[in-house]
């Protein structure tokens, strides 16, 4: 079976959004089995769109569009598809509530056009919006091609999908052997190095299949197997993580699209009820955002220090400036006494501290992309890793961030697994 995906939105031919939904669209068709032959982008024109749709139902088994579902002038989706089927459009009561609701609690004026969001048309299937206002559509063709109509935010599109249409998807068009995948995510080796450890694993893929994706600051495996059941599927998967773990078992820090190192850490921490702080230099205050954009954070991290300057560490961590200028900023010594001095503060289980050079000036004769990384712990101990990022200061930052999550969440394994 293929489909086609079409993104309604001016928006997206101008460069002003990037077209994200197309891309995990098309991940979450292909573990369905379903393949993507085309993807397009159309304005917002009710002529240019009707001649998109004509094509696409031409040559796919399904087309997808995404966006057009507003309330405004320009949101022409539904009322295209409609007329292209020769169907009218209908009110989905639930969606009403819903609407009336939302405008009635936020003390707004609700205009009458945001109705045309509740509307879907007749002998299709309303999708319901978890996180917005405008219903999704499914309409099942009794020839031709098939549409699923879904909203344009990713933060509606992706919900919708997830929970309301591709269980559709899965019941009305996967039979027989079916695809099941599993996403293993790694950090702290790069996707050159991870491929060249698994080569001979890739090279002779069958069933299951190993797809390799570079990914910001990470890389990710999609294990894929085909198998008439989800038992049998389980089995083909766990023996060849089993294979890459015997490689790569070091790097493995969790699982599934939507996942983090964060996130992974922090429940972690939560299981453990471990506490955790940090002072932090260079990466001013990332890596408690990181922390803190985790829900339930709040559970296991109460607050830290951003140090940004020699005289800050001296004063909010209360380290002589003597001792700072003896060792340098950039140093195995002053990132102990950071993590060392919030630990004791703050009375936390785990503290991380960073200082380095994130660029692109040099500091204390040191490259930029030098950073130090202390830890300490509840029991007393306490000590740095040296790290070089040679990239982008930004980059810099993040990827210094992301390792005192590794390296956490190595403790974390070795110290704390249950």
């Amino acid at each position: 079976m293929h489909a086609e995906i079409i993104a309604v939105g001016t928006e997206i031919l101008l460069g002003q959004i990037v077209n994200t939904n197309a891309t995990f669209l098309s991940e979450q068709l292909a573990q369905l089995g379903i393949d993507v032959y085309y993807q397009s982008v159309v304005g917002d024109n009710a002529k240019r769109l009707a001649q998109a749709i004509k094509i696409a139902a031409k040559r796919n088994d399904l087309v997808i569009l995404t966006g057009g579902l507003g309330p405004t002038p320009d949101d022409l989706t539904k009322q295209t598809v409609a007329a292209f089927l020769g169907k009218k459009l209908c009110q989905d009561d639930v969606a009403q509530a819903k609407m009336y609701d939302f405008f009635a609690k936020s003390k707004q004026e609700m205009a009458p056009n945001n109705l045309l969001q509740t509307m879907y048309f007749e002998d299709a299937q309303p999708l319901a919006n978890e996180t917005g206002l405008a219903v999704g559509i499914y309409y099942q063709a009794m020839t031709g091609a098939d549409f699923l109509l879904l909203p344009g935010p990713p933060n509606e599109l992706k919900p919708m999908f997830l929970h309301q249409a591709k269980p559709l998807l899965q019941k009305n068009y996967c039979s027989g052997q079916q695809l099941y995948s599993r996403v293993l995510r790694f950090f702290g080796i790069g996707e050159s190095i991870l491929v060249t450890k698994l080569a001979d694993l890739i090279d002779k893929q069958t069933n299951p299949t190993i797809a390799p994706y570079a990914k910001t600051n990470e890389v990710t495996l999609r294990l894929t197997a085909s198998a008439d059941n989800q038992e049998n599927a389980k089995r083909l998967l766990d023996e060849i993580e089993e294979k890459i773990k015997q490689r790569v078992g070091k790097y493995l820090y969790g699982y599934g699209d939507e996942n983090s190192l964060p996130l992974v850490v922090v429940n972690k921490l939560k299981q453990a009820k471990l506490t955790i702080s940090a002072s932090e230099s260079l990466t001013g205050g990332l890596f408690q955002k990181m922390v803190t954009d985790v829900a339930g954070a709040s559970e296991i991290f109460a607050g830290g220090f951003v140090t940004y300057a020699k005289e800050a560490k001296a004063n909010l961590l209360d380290i002589d400036i003597a001792t700072l200028d003896k060792n340098g900023v950039v140093s195995f010594e002053t990132a102990c006494l950071m993590a060392k001095h919030t630990q004791e503060k703050l009375a936390c289980d785990i503290a991380v501290s960073f200082t380095g050079v994130a660029g692109p000036a040099t500091l204390e004769n040191q490259p930029a992309g030098t950073v130090w990384i202390g830890l300490a712990q509840k029991d007393g101990s306490v000590t740095a890793r040296k790290f070089i990022f040679p990239k982008q200061r930004e980059l810099v930052r993040e990827k210094a961030a992301l390792s005192a999550f590794a390296w956490i969440n190595e403790i974390l394994e070795q110290k704390y697994k249950h």
